[in-house]
């Protein structure tokens, strides 16, 4: 067997994942955009841009997106870089099998209960509730762009601590005890050793 074909052997599963979880659904999405509404709803075969050309009336959407979307990530970024900091640097190797077990076991629960989890602690009888019980009245958490972050926030933080955490496990530490041993500060030299060399980690 060649190096070439095992290659392409070893990327199969992933490729074949990709393709069957990511590109054919967003084949099916690009073809019912172009459809017409049946008249008893549902899709009904077309090619129409009608659906583009009422894409004005849908920018509230797209704002909401443009601004929930970076801002999920960067608050995602600033709870998983501290949490995968200290799994990989600071936590004693024999509790860190543990902790990282703590941080996969959301993935064992469906996404969807978890989803309607929070639609309850943040609904009427959730957060609110206890907080009207407290004396605070009129807070509203549920359908609003608070809510989608939180949303956002908790389903992909783990996927967020991950990458960052491997980043970090690989890194040099003999990089750190010299930067001591020169006599650098912490802070100095996490800004200038620790962070620029997990930034791949953050990228993923």
């Amino acid at each position: 067997m060649t190096q070439r074909t095992r290659n392409w052997l070893l990327l199969a599963p992933a490729g074949t994942w990709f393709l069957v979880m990511l590109i054919v659904p967003l084949t099916v999405v690009l073809i019912y955009s172009f459809g017409e509404r049946a008249t008893a709803g549902g899709y009904s075969a077309a090619f129409t841009l009608e659906q583009y050309a009422n894409l004005p009336a849908r920018w509230a959407a797209f704002k909401n997106t443009m601004i929930l979307a970076p801002v999920g990530t960067l608050s995602a970024v600033l709870i998983a870089y501290p949490v995968a900091y200290y799994l990989a640097v600071r936590v004693d190797p024999k509790w860190k099998t543990i902790l990282l077990v703590l941080v996969i076991v959301p993935f064992w629960t469906s996404i969807l209960i978890r989803s309607y989890a929070w639609i309850f602690l943040l609904g009427g009888r959730g957060i609110p509730a206890l907080l009207e019980w407290i004396g605070i009245e009129g807070v509203r958490l549920i359908n609003t762009p608070f809510s989608v972050l939180v949303g956002i926030i908790y389903g992909y933080l783990p996927l967020m601590v991950f990458p960052i955490y491997v980043n970090l496990e690989r890194l040099d530490k003999r990089l750190l005890e010299a930067s001591s041993d020169l006599g650098a500060k912490p802070w100095r030299t996490f800004v200038q050793i620790t962070l620029p060399m997990s930034i791949p980690g953050i990228a993923t």
